[in-house]
């Protein structure tokens, strides 16, 4: 069966490829598939890979070569010579040329150099100009390939802008002509089907005035803003291209919908790697197995940690235990469902960071309808695992007990799994880093703790 789904998996690599190379134009297959499909046939079968290496163009192997694994684009890297690397490299916009130089410079840094030196001037001016942002801010993921025209211009003038860059594939999926004043400050963002549907003789400024002048107002962003804001703003009023503005409100830059889907997709799956602790550069399938294994076992380590603190909880309660064997039997329950409960509060929480809709300051709002939430939870399989308690092993007490242990750890369940991340967030720690670790270890203490106390207080 296993063999059948490999051998299905490789036929419909190939079978993509080879309607990819057979189309003149080009458009079978993006970037990612390009390099999916690659993945696929170097994983099982080398001579095929190497042979589809070959013939695929040289075009789309580079607009692929972000999204492949390393040990992929160093093969790339040996075959594709450095002056047709060069020119594909010219035709990308700024953000993309950027992109894929650091990902060559992690490889072969003499072989990024090289390609670096032999671009355009503006090219080159324009990479070391985004290579000065920090990762987080706005500015590091603008192209600052730009369809703009000043207000004094005409619609003429601007239309014939854009059949320049159009024909130069300076810049692909234009949406809005920027209108800026002779200052370069971004003043209007116009839809292209407002635009062409005037009289081409007249000036930009001269269409603004014809409509509400609300209507074409740019929403806008700066280039230090954090593009978690960006995101957000891309979200609220439905965008398909946010302008980026300096501190003097200068247009330098936009970002579309692609930029903003491709961030998403690489925080949602670090979000989720880091949730429990995991480093995803290292979780390639085609990593090797020690690579893989030592961005692990930090957080591994902290968790045997941890489980020693919850032992030595247990032991405390050791002759509580020995009295009532049926503790040891309950006391995986107690754990288990405080730590999921603790998760849901935890995943809901960090998403919503994640996505800007909370922060520290909306703590106490959080948090209280979180425990609200366990608590009821709480309630409602307190009394069920009561019940079951008392019918399994035939004491009323021991019922009683797990009960009150239960919701007392969901609801300190529900307190940890939304503290945690938020005051992480606040000493600027990624709080999906390791939080599910800590959290583990607060709802087992908690568990125990209550479970084996209460039994040591009620039934001893």
């Amino acid at each position: 069966m296993i063999n059948e789904i490999l051998n299905d998996e490789i036929k419909r690599a190939k079978e993509l490829l080879n309607n990819h190379i057979n189309d003149k134009n080009n458009d079978e297959l993006s970037g990612v598939d390009v390099a999916d499909c690659l993945r696929v046939l170097k994983k099982n079968n080398e001579e095929e890979y190497f042979s589809y290496l070959s013939r695929l163009d040289v075009q789309s192997l580079v607009y692929s070569a972000t999204d492949m694994p390393e040990h992929i684009l160093k093969d790339l890297l040996t075959i594709i010579p450095n002056d047709k690397l060069v020119n594909v490299t010219k035709e990308l916009e700024s953000d993309e040329q950027l992109e894929l130089l650091e990902h060559i410079q992690e490889i072969d840094e003499d072989k990024a150099k090289i390609i670096f030196d032999e671009l355009d001037d503006n090219d080159k001016k324009d990479i070391l100009k985004l290579s000065n942002y920090d990762d987080d801010e706005a500015g590091a993921y603008m192209q600052i390939e730009l369809f703009k025209a000043n207000l004094n211009d005409s619609i003429h003038q601007s239309i014939q802008n854009l059949k320049l860059l159009k024909e130069s594939d300076e810049i692909e999926h234009i949406f809005k002509l920027f209108a800026v004043d002779e200052k370069g400050v971004l003043k209007y963002a116009i839809p292209l089907s407002d635009l062409v549907i005037n009289d081409f003789s007249l000036k930009i400024k001269d269409v603004v005035k014809k409509n509400k002048e609300d209507k074409f107002k740019a929403i806008f962003a700066h280039d230090n803003d954090p593009i978690e804001d960006v995101v957000a703003k891309f979200h609220e009023f439905d965008l398909s291209v946010l302008p980026i503005v300096d501190s003097k409100g200068v247009l330098v830059g936009r970002i579309t919908t692609d930029d903003i889907h491709e961030f998403i997709q690489e925080s949602a799956t670090e979000q989720i790697y880091n949730l429990v602790g995991v480093d995803d550069d290292a979780e390639y399938e085609d990593e090797s197995i020690i690579k893989a294994s030592k961005s692990r076992a930090f957080w591994l380590l902290i968790n045997l940690f941890t489980a020693f603190l919850s032992s030595a909880i247990i032991g405390i309660f050791d002759q509580t235990i020995q009295t009532y064997v049926a503790l040891a039997i309950l006391m995986p329950i107690v754990a288990s469902m405080g730590g999921n409960t603790g998760t849901q509060a935890l995943t809901v929480t960090v998403r919503r960071l994640a996505l800007g809709e909370i922060e520290f300051g909306d703590a106490k709002k959080v948090i209280k309808r979180e425990i609200g939430i366990s608590l009821v939870n709480g309630l409602f399989f307190a009394l069920i695992v009561g019940i079951v308690s008392f019918i399994w092993f035939k004491t009323p007490l021991l019922g009683i007990v797990i009960a009150m242990a239960m919701l007392i750890n969901l609801g300190f369940s529900g307190l940890f799994g939304t503290f945690i991340p938020l005051t992480l967030k606040k000493f600027n720690i990624d709080p999906a880093v390791g939080s599910s670790v800590l959290l583990t270890t607060a709802t087992d203490i908690i568990g125990f703790f209550s479970f084996l106390g209460l039994a040591t207080w009620i039934l001893l």
